[in-house]
């Protein structure tokens, strides 16, 4: 157990409480091993009927990422840590993924990168005014993990594409209405959901009154901002080639297209290809294991990139948001150097724990 995670039974609920606050309760492996132990407890634990995930009270943000830092070190080494911890890490993605019971992630504030990850794949997500959504990796050298490849070109049109290779920022109820979370609810009325989830009796069909409860406390989902951009996110982010996606962008009349394509430039070239690969690829695979087993591949090789050992130094170290990214233009990217990061590992494939199946508790 670590002191950076509560874990807990209360009544029929199994509880899961982030509790690193001077890092916006971003995962490292200790907090990976903890939660991936209880939830594999608790699939084939009769007196659990429902799985609620939050963080500690008057603390900011959900969850805002991994330990990055901790990933760059390693990657300046032999990149064994960081490739222990994506191993894990994706592990509980994929548990939470396949949990044969209901799984509330409460994402109220950031929930960035390992954030996503740990509330995007489970049955009921809670956005709140408070929610800032991101998957901003290919602004670091690294790119969107934690089963990115599987949820953003998922949700409609292109949005996923746009979301992964800029690295836009959604907030409060735009999250639902991206499909991210599945409801918006006040933040002054999460401290009421919670106490009527552990009071209530699960036993009888915790799905169905979690549902009852959620629908109860939800508010109207308004157009989201990014909806007025919909038909242009759909025309630019098409294609499988990133030059063309920016060439697009820039040549649009739109001064919002243009400056995506502005921020597009901004990125990591290596990163956005390899990301935009990632989610074509992960759009057709069969899947969930499958396409983390890809994201592995690439994770094993990308903490030694160099774009990713700049990228955190520039954004996260120094703070002076300078990266010198090589190769420093989209053209400059080989193809064959993309490819690289999708190669088997042989031996070292991403094997994928079997979970009970346990059936939702009627």
């Amino acid at each position: 157990m670590t002191e950076n995670v509560f874990v807990r039974q209360e009544g029929g609920l199994g509880r899961i409480t982030l509790n690193r606050p001077e890092a916006l309760h971003a995962l490292n492996l200790d907090m990976c091993h903890a939660i991936t132990a209880a939830l594999r407890d608790w699939a084939s634990d009769d007196g659990v009927h429902m799985v609620l995930v939050d963080h500690a009270d008057q603390t900011r943000g959900f969850c805002a990422g991994g330990d990055i830092v901790m990933l760059r070190d390693s990657g300046l080494r032999d990149g064994a840590q960081a490739r222990a911890f994506f191993a894990e890490e994706y592990r509980m993605n994929a548990m939470i993924k396949a949990f044969p019971k209901p799984y509330l992630a409460i994402m109220d504030g950031v929930t960035m990168g390992g954030g996503v990850g740990l509330s995007v794949h489970g049955t009921d997500r809670v956005a709140t005014e408070r929610t800032v959504f991101a998957m901003p990796e290919t602004g670091i050298g690294l790119f969107p993990d934690v089963g990115g490849g599987w949820f953003l070109p998922r949700l409609r049109g292109e949005l996923g594409t746009w979301l992964a290779l800029t690295g836009a920022r959604l907030k409060g109820s735009d999250v639902v209405a991206a499909g991210i979370a599945t409801h918006f609810i006040p933040s002054e009325l999460i401290p009421n959901l919670k106490v009527q989830l552990v009071n209530a009796d699960l036993s009888a069909g915790a799905a169905e009154l979690l549902g009852v409860v959620l629908r109860s406390m939800s508010r109207p989902v308004p157009d989201a901002e990014f909806a007025a951009h919909m038909e242009e996110i759909n025309t630019c982010f098409a294609g499988d080639r990133a030059e063309d996606i920016r060439d697009r962008l820039l040549a649009s009349g739109s001064d919002w297209a243009r400056a995506q394509g502005d921020v597009l430039m901004q990125k990591s070239p290596e990163t956005v290809k390899v990301a935009l690969r990632q989610l074509r690829l992960g759009r057709v695979c069969a899947s969930f294991s499958e396409n983390m087993a890809m994201e592995y591949r690439i994770g094993w090789r990308k903490v030694q990139s160099h774009d990713f050992i700049e990228g955190v130094r520039a954004v996260v170290i120094d703070k002076d948001h300078r990266p010198n990214w090589s190769p420093s233009s989209l053209e400059a990217v080989r193809d064959a150097d993309i490819e690289m990061f999708f190669q088997s590992l042989g031996e070292d494939e991403l094997v994928l724990p079997a979970i009970s199946s346990v059936k939702f508790t009627k």
